[in-house]
């Protein structure tokens, strides 16, 4: 073999070697670009993963404001409920979309700026509820303060009223006619028709009954009803025409019933019971009525 073949054969056993090392540093070159192609790929993943976590997070706390704010009892208007139902939708639809398989960094982002939304939106509701609960507050002291005025009122009223019942019953109290005196006579009558003293049980048919009617300014000039009751010395009623009447808080029976006529003068009457029967020995007490109050006493004693 002569040089010039010698030299042209290392030659082509030199540009083989070239060669072969150019395609290990293309495969050496290509194995580098796909390791870091697919770490970044996997640190993408791994980023959009955590990020999905984030998100799922940040929702459960808008959704737990929400909640809290809602807790508080105060009357929300048609724009706040309206509102609290966006919200809530779009929690939900939220949700269903972190739940999905993948998510393209568009959507990703869609939905960062969704949850910025809705944070915000929790804060100014939260500040409306907020705002709602200083005005009920405020409500319910005015509500109270008033409540105690009217109390007071109220309580003002009834002690007027009472002073003025009072009033009007002292005023019909001291309209009431009153009498000086009572004394009570018992006599018997003579054959001749004329009256005389019968101090004994056994003579006496009759009880004289003398009395006066004071002066009273209050009280109605005009006819009034004089109720008459007797006991009898063992204290029982002796009962007559079987009327009733209202005196001193509560109705009796009478022994007897009569009329005068009072004209605020001081005047002096006389009214004579017939007892149907036998007097007793002892004492018989009377008392006079008039205008629902007791007008006067008196009492005799028999032998």
């Amino acid at each position: 073999m002569s040089n010039e073949q010698q030299e042209y054969q290392k030659k082509g056993d030199l540009n083989k070697v070239y060669f072969l090392i150019a395609v290990v540093i293309v495969l050496l070159g290509t194995n580098v670009y796909l390791y870091f192609k697919n770490q970044k790929t996997n640190e993408r993943v791994l980023q959009v993963t955590d990020e999905k976590s984030k998100l799922q997070t940040d929702i459960d706390k808008i959704e737990v404001q929400l909640d809290s704010a809602n807790s508080v009892t105060v009357k929300l208007s048609d724009e706040m409920k309206a509102q609290q139902d966006t919200a809530r939708r779009k929690i939900a639809e939220l949700r269903v979309a972190l739940k999905r398989g993948k998510l393209t960094l568009i959507q990703l982002t869609a939905a960062q700026d969704e949850i910025r939304k809705l944070r915000d939106f929790v804060v100014q509701y939260t500040a409306q509820i907020d705002s709602l609960k200083k005005e009920n507050a405020n409500l319910t002291t005015e509500r109270n303060t008033l409540k105690v005025r009217v109390d007071s009122v109220s309580q003002k009223a009834g002690t007027l009223q009472k002073q003025n019942e009072d009033l009007n019953n002292k005023v019909t109290v001291a309209a009431a006619l009153k009498s000086g005196s009572v004394e009570v006579v018992p006599l018997k009558v003579r054959k001749n028709g004329k009256d005389t003293d019968a101090p004994k049980a056994k003579n006496a048919s009759k009880l004289r009954i003398n009395f006066t009617a004071v002066n009273n300014a209050l009280a109605a000039k005009g006819m009034h009803d004089v109720f008459i009751r007797i006991m009898d010395p063992s204290g029982a009623f002796i009962a007559g025409e079987n009327g009733r009447f209202v005196a001193d808080g509560g109705e009796l029976l009478y022994t007897y019933k009569t009329s005068i006529e009072f004209t605020n003068e001081d005047k002096d009457f006389s009214v004579d019971w017939v007892n149907s029967n036998a007097f007793q020995k002892g004492t018989y007490s009377v008392i006079l009525y008039a205008d629902g109050y007791t007008m006067g006493k008196g009492s005799v004693t028999l032998q």
